[in-house]
């Protein structure tokens, strides 16, 4: 639930700071007051696209934060804990700043993010319903969109569109082969011949650097015992070794000491570095033991990394490049003759389609069931917003070859009238039906949202009368569920709201700033006459006001007694 919002700078907000509760919560004002900037300015907290014209005049950068009570939505604290974004216990913060040159920067509880990042975070908490919402459910994709996130059908949309491209990459592959043939065997015959060239010199990785070292050696074996032979004799094994000179050093500082105790500690360090030379000597003695001359293997060795450095100035790669060299090769060649069995790459064809179809039909199938349950409800709820005899349904429209989203293409029809014929969404000629239309499909597909707050600005558009309390009403209802906040001009769904809040603006300093209020019980009184129109606000206007807001307050009681 969202719980604080902090605002600096953005339009024509100088510095706000809104506390937010759960419920219904309305936003009025004046045309042009700045009500919408508001969502704006939580919309550049949660990711959306932001540009320099949003920061206010004179001011260098413009910035949102937005504070969430997440206490209720462990799947998202689980996704900031694997992305090392935690907060405080239950609490999220997103901040977004944006320059004037611009440049914008984004964060998640204090840690810089990418806005992509912000804006996968913010999916979990808001769900924003624009003014012009009805305009994209114009369109097919965002139509089939909806009714696949309505119906949970995302992730397996997501597989038939999967199944579908790994389908297509494979009919391309055939068509290559057949187009291509000559070329493509000319090609598997040359990397046929690299490839056993390689596995006959067999490269292994990390075998040059070995072989290198291995090389140097054996090379220089001599000189490597004769000097472990004089390091052992010097130590340990010579007359006058330091091994015996350092022990009669020990002994007489030991000896000493009786007469300074001060010559204790040096003695005794003495004693460790003699301990420390003999492991050393002890060490050379077996290196003694273990290296040897050996001509035979020197040859065997400086022949290995001949035959590997002909092999790379032949591939022109490093030395030790030669094994991932042989790899690239060798899975070239598997793909060339995998495709080259015109056969087998029919085969697998064939089946990436009876893997697409089979998952395209179940698709199909939950769609089906989803769209008539999701016709049903929508046209139930038209009836309540003065569309009497009006019928909404989902038409499944077969795509005969299949695509990336299924077997069909997803529109919505309406008949505005009983008995009308059923039309396409597009073409409902009127404004007012087309809002009321989309306000009873979102608020609907919201009740089966996930996300604990949903904002609704001035999706009442082109609705007023006893239409626009129906709507208060069901917002007021959903309000009793979720987190609601609502832009209305309307005073019919204002007062049907569990707060109310006036935004105005206003000139200080010869600036334009924005200020919101919350409204107490006479303050909303008198912001309700105000919304009923009229030059002057008389007393008859106020007692409308009053009764309106009367009614929301006993729909309210009317609820908690049942």
């Amino acid at each position: 639930m969202l719980v604080h919002l902090s605002i600096r700078d953005f339009a024509i907000v100088d510095r706000l700071e809104l506390e937010f509760g759960p419920g219904f919560t309305a936003l009025t004002g004046e045309t042009g007051a700045g009500k919408s900037i508001l969502i704006d300015a939580l919309a550049l907290a949660l990711g959306e696209r932001a540009d320099a014209g949003s920061v206010r005049s004179g001011c260098e950068r413009a910035e949102g934060v937005a504070e969430f009570d997440i206490a209720a939505l462990p799947a998202l604290q689980e996704w900031l804990r694997e992305a090392e974004l935690e907060g405080d216990e239950d609490r999220l913060l997103l901040r977004r700043v944006i320059d004037k040159g611009g440049r914008s920067r984004a964060f998640i509880n204090g840690t810089p993010v990418t806005v992509q990042q912000l804006a996968a975070a913010g999916a979990w908490l808001i769900d924003i319903h624009g003014q012009h919402a009805h305009q994209s459910l114009l369109r097919s994709e965002a139509q089939r969109t909806l009714l696949d996130k309505h119906a949970g059908l995302s992730e397996l949309a997501e597989q038939v569109a999967q199944a579908y491209r790994a389908w297509q990459r494979l009919v391309r592959m055939r068509a290559e082969y057949e187009a291509d043939a000559a070329a493509r065997e000319a090609e598997r015959e040359q990397l046929r011949w690299q490839v056993e060239d390689l596995q006959k010199l067999a490269p292994q990785p990390g075998e040059w650097d070995s072989v290198q070292s291995e090389q140097s050696r054996l090379a220089h074996a001599a000189s490597l015992i004769e000097g472990a032979r004089v390091a052992v004799d010097a130590l340990s094994e010579a007359d006058g070794a330091i091994d015996a000179q350092l022990a009669a050093i020990a002994s007489k500082l030991r000896a000493l000491s009786h007469y300074d105790p001060a010559l204790a500690e040096p003695a005794a360090l003495i004693d460790g570095a003699q301990a420390q030379l003999q492991e050393a000597a002890s060490d050379l003695r077996r290196y003694l033991d273990r290296v040897e001359l050996d001509p035979e293997r020197l040859a065997t060795v400086e022949a290995r990394m001949e035959a590997l450095h002909d092999a790379a100035r032949k591939y022109r790669v490093p030395p030790e490049q030669l094994p991932a060299l042989r790899e690239r090769l060798e899975a070239r060649l598997a793909e060339l003759d995998a495709v080259a069995d015109a056969e087998g790459l029919r085969a697998q064809e064939e089946a990436a389609a009876a893997a697409y179809r089979k998952a395209a039909e179940r698709l199909t199938a939950e769609r089906a069931s989803a769209a008539a349950k999701l016709a049903r409800e929508v046209t139930a709820a038209m009836q309540e917003l003065a569309m009497k005899g009006a019928r909404f349904d989902i038409a499944l429209k077969p795509v005969p070859e299949g695509s990336s989203h299924g077997n069909e293409q997803i529109e919505f029809l309406v008949a505005a009238n009983a008995g009308g014929e059923l039309r396409p969404l597009a073409k409902v000629a009127s404004g007012g039906e087309l809002s009321r239309i989309s306000l009873a499909i979102q608020v609907i597909t919201s009740k089966a949202a996930a996300v604990p707050t949903l904002i609704f600005d001035e999706v009442d558009a082109g609705i007023g009368g006893g239409v626009a309390e129906v709507v208060g009403r069901k917002l007021r209802t959903l309000g009793e569920e979720r987190q609601v906040l609502c832009v209305t001009h309307l005073p019919q769904v204002a007062a049907q709201a569990h707060r109310q809040w006036s935004v105005s603006k206003h000139a200080v300093n010869g600036t334009t700033v924005n200020r919101v209020t919350v409204l107490d019980d006479a303050g909303r009184v008198e912001e309700i006459a105000r919304m009923l129109g009229g030059i002057e606000i008389t007393a008859t206007t106020r007692k409308h006001a009053a009764e309106l807001l009367q009614r929301g307050a006993a729909r309210k009681a009317s609820k908690a007694k049942a």
